[in-house]
């Protein structure tokens, strides 16, 4: 059976936590923040777990993560 590929732009956007979890960035935070507040932005700059709807789909995606 043949190496299966890994989707290169799943691979940029999610990670595997040490539980098995997958972890992603907010969005939202990459420019026009002068108006955001400061919680806000702080808010926005943590990661998040995916949620398990979404979960099986990222594991098609990155058979290797």
């Amino acid at each position: 059976m043949p190496k299966l590929k890994t989707r290169r732009a799943a691979a940029k956007r999610f990670k595997r936590s040490g539980s098995g979890k997958f972890l992603r960035r907010k969005a939202f935070k990459s420019h026009l923040l002068e108006h955001k507040s400061t919680a806000r932005k702080s808010r926005l700059g943590k990661k998040v777990v995916v949620r398990e709807t979404e979960t099986e789909n990222i594991q098609l995606m990155l058979p290797y993560a």
